[in-house]
């Protein structure tokens, strides 16, 4: 083999090396989580004190089986779409809530996506909480493009939500001074929704550090909404995205 052709085989593998290696990353980033958006992050708000505005709801194009959560801009209340419909929760007092339905919010970190056909899973016996139902849905979904919504649906034997409430001007760089002004709210024995957003690797994203699921509960009357903590199960039925 003279130079010549050493330069020339040396120059192609060098082409052909380049040119491979952006199409596998775009291919990797078009075919991750293509169905699920998340904007900001839970730890940026916590640990940074990231409190505004990273996305206006109302610039959500698509409201076609448009589900989402997350809190409100500056952590003064919750965010709940639910099948194209906006609701946001306050707190009023110790024992009040105020929901109200409007797309005019913001929240510094938000997750949402659109689903429009489910599949409809009664929920063994054993499935009574959190911890359980976090179980059972990732030994469901194995096959599943994951991140991804889900939602149940039925009788909540009890449950505890709660509200951010930060008092106004509050600078934030820890969970513990996030959480300042958090309401707390039982629910006992109600007909609900709760729709939850599943990863395994979005801890501190859009679930907390020690959790996949990221849910928020809304009563059948729509007059409690807020971030489940705790869940007892009392008739539910469990849907998933169709795949």
């Amino acid at each position: 083999m003279n130079i010549k052709q050493l330069v020339f085989g040396l120059l192609t593998i060098g082409l052909i090396s380049c040119n491979s290696t952006p199409k596998e990353k775009n291919a990797e980033e078009t075919e991750t989580y293509s169905d699920v958006k998340i904007v900001g992050a839970m730890k940026n708000v916590m640990w940074k004190g990231e409190l505004g505005s990273r996305i206006n709801l109302d610039t959500i194009s698509d409201n076609n089986g448009l589900y989402g959560l997350g809190p409100v801009s500056y952590l003064t209340g919750e965010l709940l779409i639910n099948n194209g419909k906006c609701y946001v929760s306050k707190v009023t007092s110790d024992s009040t809530i105020i929901v109200e339905k409007t797309f005019n919010t913001s929240a510094p970190f938000f997750v949402y996506g659109n689903v429009t056909e489910w599949n409809e899973i009664d929920l063994p016996s054993d499935v009574k909480t959190i911890q359980n139902l976090e179980k059972f849905i990732d030994d469901k979904t194995t096959e599943f493009k994951r991140p991804f919504a889900f939602k149940l649906i039925g009788q909540v034997s009890s449950a505890i939500i709660h509200i951010q409430n930060l008092p106004k001007g509050t600078k934030v760089s820890s969970p513990d001074e996030a959480h300042q002004g958090q309401t707390n709210y039982n629910i006992e024995n109600e007909d609900a929704e709760i729709i939850g957003f599943f990863s395994t690797k979005h801890k501190g994203v859009f679930t907390h550090h020690d959790s996949f699921l990221h849910m928020h509960l809304i009563t059948k009357d729509e007059s409690k909404m807020g971030h489940l903590d705790e869940l007892e199960i009392g008739k539910m039925k469990l849907y998933l995205p169709k795949i």
